[in-house]
């Protein structure tokens, strides 16, 4: 169908007034009317309200990349704290990280760092670059020996003998440690998702340094715990029907995102509903899909594998997420109502 000239000019780019902007909700309000991310930027705050303010959307948030190094982590505990998202999909990165600042005193053991270094003298110092982030090893120590406390007062106070099998999903992992990180007076994302009952999940614990410690609890002790990552591929899918919608706040790609994704196509193939895919969702990436990798590749593409349905609302914008995610984080508290 052919469109007319005038259908094509229905609406002039209305200019940024700096000087008018009152609030961050107000810059990304006004932004909806400018070009490029900034556009993209406003409408995901759109559809994430709409997400956030349907009772019958269930929110899983996917978590990849180094973002709670890179001082994200208050941003998503928040997010938690006041029922944002249902559940959360991680690296196991993101939670060892995590483990790092509930072990510091100041519940933050990573460092502002930087780019132009002389590495093999902080490998000499025993000190960990991200990028412009530094982390100390004996930030991964602590987390170490506090994870193998809360561990060892769990095997005893559960009756548990350790030296036999000990199978857990990653998901009770993480809300035993959770459980207890607040019962310490620990604040981040673990013990707050522990306290507020939200499932922490990942798909790839084995590639963090909280596997490692697991490892090494095993050599060590003589311990045998098993991660039972195949069940909570089951138990999560299975959650995805308690409400009647469902979306995703994909932050990053790589394996927490198909792992959130990949949910649909299970019940699909099991037969355990009629329904199929992810009704909406707001990604926020840096990735490119002409690479052919699942980190990069669009929702229009999802759709083909029953990932998210035909008609799925989607906002995407192509930004570093420690930009992206709180300026939404800000304009959507603003929204709600949230201080």
């Amino acid at each position: 169908m052919q469109h007319t000239r005038e259908e094509y000019l229905q609406k002039k780019i209305a200019p940024v007034s700096p000087r008018d902007v009152s609030s961050v909700n107000d810059l990304l309000v006004r932004l909806g009317g400018c070009s490029f991310q900034g556009r993209a930027l406003s409408r995901c705050l759109d559809v994430l309200e709409n997400m956030v303010r349907d009772e019958e959307c269930m929110i899983i948030m996917t978590l990849a990349g180094a973002m709670v190094p890179g001082g994200m982590e208050e941003v998503v505990t928040q997010f938690i704290e006041h029922g944002i998202i249902d559940a959360l999909v991680s690296t196991g990165a993101n939670m060892s990280h995590s483990m790092v600042n509930h072990a510091d005193p100041e519940n933050q053991g990573h460092f502002v760092g930087a780019t132009s270094v002389n590495d093999a003298e902080l490998y000499e110092h025993h000190i960990n670059r991200i990028y412009d982030t530094f982390l100390p090893e004996d930030g991964y120590h602590k987390g170490e020996v506090l994870l193998e406390a809360i561990l060892t007062k769990y095997f005893a106070d559960n009756n548990i003998d350790p030296l036999q099998p000990w199978f857990v999903r990653p998901q009770e992992l993480f809300r035993i440690t959770g459980l207890a990180l607040d019962g310490i007076g620990k604040r981040g994302i673990l013990a707050a998702a522990a306290r507020h009952n939200v499932p922490i999940y990942c798909g790839a614990t084995t590639d963090s340094e909280y596997a490692l410690n697991l490892v090494k609890y095993n050599l060590r002790n003589n311990w045998k715990i098993v991660l039972d990552e195949l069940a909570d591929v089951q138990v999560f899918a299975q959650s995805l029907l308690a409400k009647e919608r469902g979306g995703t706040l994909i932050i990053g790609g790589g394996v927490p995102r198909n792992w959130a994704q990949q949910a649909w196509p299970l019940l699909e193939m099991t037969g355990a509903t009629e329904r199929h895919g992810y009704d909406r969702t707001v990604r926020i990436y840096t990735d490119s899909p002409s690479w052919g990798g699942l980190s990069g590749c669009t929702i229009s593409e999802s759709v083909s594998w029953g990932k998210y349905t035909e008609n799925a609302v989607s906002a995407e914008v192509q930004c570093d997420a420690t930009i992206a995610l709180p300026m939404l984080a800000v304009g959507l508290f603003e929204r709600l109502g949230i201080k």
